[in-house]
């Protein structure tokens, strides 16, 4: 039985829920003011221009994250995330998120009562809940606040709010603009909502861009999402050929050979070595990006 291989998508197949292009559309600070406050329902004043790819990492021992867009208005930080696909153990994530994004937020000497409102938005394809049955929840979306179990109305007012969208269940939202945006996540429709045909427009406008096409994936792409990806493949388990040909895939998509060596499991020696071969067998060479 042949193997399945991992293909990174090329640049003219990229949709707004992709990786790299999802962080693109929004380096528009306008796009982004109105995602937030069309999923958060807050307004939003001057927002810093969008930081894609924030990463955090206090000490070189601690786990850093990095997130996919990281805004800060005036009395808030939103962390925007998009999950294209199933990932484990969501609710720790953005425990974790939380917690780097505070450390980063309060300067030594500062006051607690100098922290911003928090919010962490995750927009996911997929319904990430479950009930004990393995049965999806199925709404639309989640929002989580901390609150008091003995009495609901005590506000322990830490000022943070988690929300995780459900694009699957765009039917159900109530909410005729969110319903819109949802159902453009998931099947990458923009119908005649016109924030959706506005950032499928913007797509299109990035496609053509020549310093995106190049640097795209270099510059986007998640190296520990691209190894998950291959070990769902399995690729990290698979045939010596099978990942020779997902390394000359990786590459032709513009992907750096030290991504590919962590994505595959291959000493970047090794991987220097089938890319070689790409380059004499093709007539035209291959030009490293």
């Amino acid at each position: 039985m042949t193997e399945s291989i991992f293909h990174p998508k090329p640049v003219d197949e990229l949709t707004f829920t992709d990786d790299g292009m999802f962080q693109e559309v929004l380096r528009d600070p306008e796009i982004c003011a109105e995602l937030v406050e069309r999923l958060l329902h807050i307004s939003v004043g001057h927002i810093e221009y969008p930081e894609l790819e924030k990463t955090i990492a206090p000490y070189y021992t601690t786990k850093g994250v990095r997130l996919d867009v990281y805004l800060k208005d005036s009395d808030k930080i939103i962390d925007v995330e998009l999950q294209s696909y199933p990932q484990e153990a969501l609710g720790k994530r953005t425990r974790y998120y939380q917690s780097m994004i505070d450390m980063d937020s309060l300067m030594k000497g500062e006051d607690y009562s100098e922290l911003k409102d928090s919010y962490i938005l995750f927009i996911c394809k997929q319904d990430p809940f479950k009930d004990e049955n393995k049965k999806h929840y199925g709404l639309p979306c989640y929002t989580f606040r901390n609150i008091c179990e003995e009495n609901p109305a005590v506000n322990l007012n830490d000022k943070s709010l988690k929300v995780i969208y459900n694009a699957s269940a765009y039917d159900e939202a109530k909410d005729e603009r969110i319903s819109a945006f949802l159902r453009f996540i998931h099947t990458n429709e923009p119908g005649k909502d016109d924030f959706s045909n506005r950032l499928s427009a913007q797509v299109e406008k990035i496609k053509d861009n020549e310093i995106f096409r190049r640097d795209y994936a270099a510059m986007n792409l998640h190296d520990r999402d691209i190894t998950r990806a291959a070990r769902q493949e399995g690729l990290l388990q698979g045939a010596a050929e099978a990942k020779s040909e997902a390394a000359r895939n990786f590459y032709a998509n513009g992907i750096s050979q030290e991504i590919i060596s962590k994505s595959l499991d291959l000493p970047l020696s090794k991987v220097s070595e089938i890319l070689g071969q790409t380059t004499t067998k093709n007539s035209g060479g291959t030009t490293p990006l």
